[in-house]
């Protein structure tokens, strides 16, 4: 599982930061979470193909995590994109794109294909063979999601040397990785946890982007591997984190504990702070496994 952050800032963007947008690499798919402004330029900058993005995932309407979808939607079209795009986020989406299309006449010569969400209780919105994606109700100043990434059980390893013991042929390991018993031409059956080993756990990723600190949170994280959890302020300013409903880093890490997750990465920082550096300090107070997204930071879980 890779993350590769593009922007991590709150706000505007400046000429050193950028706001929010990040690409999650997990078990084949590449998705875009968020698209503020430059993110087409991080892109480039970090050589990431347009075409391997089929899926966009924008957790509410505020312009620093969403303004740069329409000219990477553009963009696209440019570049003679033929497959279809998705595009997941709050109700208005489709109207506050689609109109700037219509006013342009620079419709896509693409299938754009938009999922507008209403609940506001957790629901599952995308899933295949590979992964399943879920929203995570925030509670912010307009309706808010953040999404819950989950890799699907992978195939079984081959246990090359018992295989090969057995004289099994070639045209029954991908019964064995699926998990079938195998039986021998003289009848015996061969169990398949003799010939495979377990595969790997499964990853997860929680993004929660804009929200006040809720408790009731954690509940719906339990034990993921990486949270990302937004740290706009510190303690000294949580009278304003409530005010603005926004997070302080050390209720992200308040979070973190109690939702037994394995990584807290902290971001969405205010940049009123001299350093992000604090915000590792504070968070780590109460929970020890704290990371720092920064703008073009990269992490491989």
């Amino acid at each position: 599982m890779h993350l590769t952050v593009l922007g991590c800032y709150a706000a505007t963007p400046r000429t050193f930061t950028n706001p929010t947008s990040q690409v999650l690499e997990i078990n084949n798919h590449i998705v875009l979470i968020d698209c503020g402004e430059g993110t087409q330029v991080e892109l480039r900058r970090h050589k990431i193909k347009f075409s391997r993005i089929n899926h966009i995932f924008i957790s509410h309407l505020h312009g620093d995590h969403f303004f740069g979808l329409p000219g990477f939607i553009s963009t696209m079209r440019l570049l003679g994109r033929e497959k279809e795009l998705h595009v997941y986020g709050p109700k208005g989406i489709k109207e506050v794109i689609t109109l700037l299309l219509k006013l342009g006449d620079s419709w896509t010569n693409y299938p754009l294909l938009f999922h507008e969400l209403t609940s506001k209780e957790s629901e599952l919105i995308f899933e295949d063979t590979k992964i399943s994606v879920t929203t995570i109700p925030l509670d912010h100043r307009i309706y808010t999601n953040g999404y819950l990434f989950r890799e699907k059980v992978g195939n079984r390893k081959l246990n090359i040397e018992a295989v090969e013991e057995y004289g099994i042929d070639k045209a029954y390991y991908q019964n064995i990785k699926n998990g079938k018993d195998i039986t021998l031409d003289n009848g015996e059956v061969i169990g398949n946890s003799e010939l495979t080993y377990d595969p790997p756990k499964p990853k997860s990723y929680a993004f929660c982007s804009d929200t006040i600190y809720d408790e009731s949170l954690a509940a719906k994280i339990k034990d993921v591997d990486v949270l990302y959890h937004e740290s706009t302020f510190l303690e000294s300013e949580a009278e304003l984190a409530k005010k603005t409903k926004h997070a302080t880093a050390m209720q992200a890490a308040k979070v973190a504990k109690a939702a037994n997750v394995k990584t807290l990465v902290l971001g969405h920082y205010s940049t009123r702070y001299k350093s992000i550096e604090l915000f590792k300090e504070e968070a780590s107070t109460i929970f020890p496994n704290v990371l720092l997204a920064d703008d073009g930071k990269t992490f491989d879980f």
